[in-house]
């Protein structure tokens, strides 16, 4: 696929992916939304990739929402297609079984924000900015913004952001939980590096499958998701990863994973 609004870049284990259209503040529209699917469902099949970071292009935005000047001739029917593309990109993100840090560079309002929760962890720069801004056009959000922000932040704070239409800055978004934490600017993309070389260090199949455990059982109760917690801990045990890192342990040197 030619790409013209993602920036793939692999450094080792970890790929970084951008969000790369500075003069619309890396707004999301149709291309760049198939771009994305096409991008992270590759990455996910490439056993070679541990950490994914995703960011946008530039000082000022990760994703500063969806295209309204794409948007705002569309009628139902078109609305739901796009509504249905920009569900399946941040599922594909969601679901990928590397995890997924994203670096908020800037404003993340709407779709960005909504890119921002379907990843695993997120670190803000002082500078970003968060909302789901789209009452205020006379929508709602539409990439899973009234589903995802709830589920991490309660449902009366995000009723706040949802109904309120406004902008929270990085330090509010740690204080209620939407970021994990705040770092200046300019370190911003070496801090997610260190975090995900951190991730990389540690056994790639347990990763995958602690992913697993946390995303699907938080969709169960307390006593399924337990239940399906043993049944992925028993199958580690299958692994040569666990064998290695207990080996490893042991025997007091570094574990040399195989991610099998």
């Amino acid at each position: 696929m030619n790409m013209t609004n993602i920036l793939v870049e692999q450094d080792g284990a970890i790929v970084t992916v951008t969000i790369n259209r500075p003069k619309a503040l890396n707004a999301l529209n149709k291309e760049t939304l198939e771009e994305m699917h096409h991008s992270f469902s590759a990455l996910g099949k490439d056993r070679s990739v541990q950490a994914v970071i995703v960011t946008g292009s530039g000082e000022k935005a990760f994703v500063a929402g969806a295209d309204i000047s794409y948007m705002q001739s569309l009628d139902a029917a078109a609305g739901k297609v796009f509504g249905e593309l920009g569900h399946k990109v941040m599922a594909t993100v969601e679901n990928l079984p590397q995890p997924v840090i994203a670096a908020i560079n800037g404003f993340a309002l709407g779709g960005g924000c909504e890119l921002a929760l379907a990843c695993d962890i997120r670190l803000a720069s002082v500078n970003a900015k968060f909302g789901q801004p789209e009452v205020n056009l006379g929508v709602i959000p539409g990439f899973g913004g009234t589903q995802r922000l709830p589920r991490l932040v309660g449902k009366g704070l995000a009723n706040e952001i949802l109904f309120g239409g406004g902008m929270i800055d990085a330090e509010e978004a740690c204080r209620i939980g939407l970021v994990n934490r705040v770092v200046p600017q300019d370190t911003l993309l070496d801090e997610c590096r260190i975090l995900a070389s951190k991730i990389c260090s540690r056994g790639p199949l347990a990763i995958r499958l602690c992913k697993e455990a946390v995303n699907n059982g938080m969709e169960m109760d307390l006593k399924r998701a337990c239940a399906y917690e043993k049944d992925l801990f028993a199958l580690c045990f299958a692994s040569e990863d666990q064998k290695e890192g207990m080996a490893a342990f042991l025997e007091k040197r570094t574990p040399n994973f195989q991610n099998k």
